[in-house]
C-alpha cells in the first residue's frame, strides 16, 4: 500500500523543519558560546547576521507548520484527498523549503512572495476541505 502524497509532504516538511533546528543551532553556536549553550540560557543573546536570519526564519517555520500538520490531517482523515490538496501541499513543502535559504542569505522581497506562495498552499488544502 503507497502512502498518500499529502502524508509524504508532511513527512517531508518535518525534515524541512529538522533543516531549519540543525541550521539556525549550528549558525547560533559562535554567537552564543558553549558557556550559554550548557548553561541555563536565562540571558538572552541577540544574534545577528545569518545566524540571527536562521533563527527567524526557524520561528515563521514553527508558525506555519502546525497550522499544515492540522489541515493536512483533517484533508487525509476526512477522505478530502484530491488535485487541491497535491498542489497545496506541494506548494507550502516547496516554498518552506525555497524560504530557508531566501531568508539565510537575506533575500528581501522574493523571500516575502515565497512565504506568501507557501499560504497559498495551505490555502489551497483548506479549500480541498470546504468544497
Amino acid at each position: 500500500m503507497q502512502m498518500a502524497f499529502e502524508l509524504r509532504m508532511l513527512a517531508v516538511a518535518v525534515v524541512i523543519g529538522l533543516v531549519h533546528l540543525l541550521w539556525a543551532s549550528a549558525a547560533a553556536q559562535p554567537q552564543r558560546g558553549l558557556k550559554w549553550n550548557i548553561g541555563s540560557r536565562e540571558t538572552p543573546v541577540v544574534l545577528t547576521g545569518m545566524a540571527g536570519r536562521l533563527e527567524r526564519a526557524f520561528a515563521n517555520f514553527r508558525e506555519t507548520f502546525p497550522f499544515f500538520v492540522a489541515v493536512v490531517l483533517v484533508a487525509y482523515l476526512g477522505g478530502r484527498l484530491g488535485a487541491l490538496t497535491v498542489a497545496g501541499t506541494a506548494l507550502y513543502v516547496g516554498a518552506r523549503a525555497v524560504y530557508v535559504f531566501l531568508y539565510a542569505f537575506g533575500v528581501p522581497v522574493v523571500r516575502s512572495l515565497v512565504w506568501v506562495a507557501s499560504m497559498a498552499g495551505l490555502g489551497l488544502v483548506l479549500l480541498a476541505l470546504v468544497i
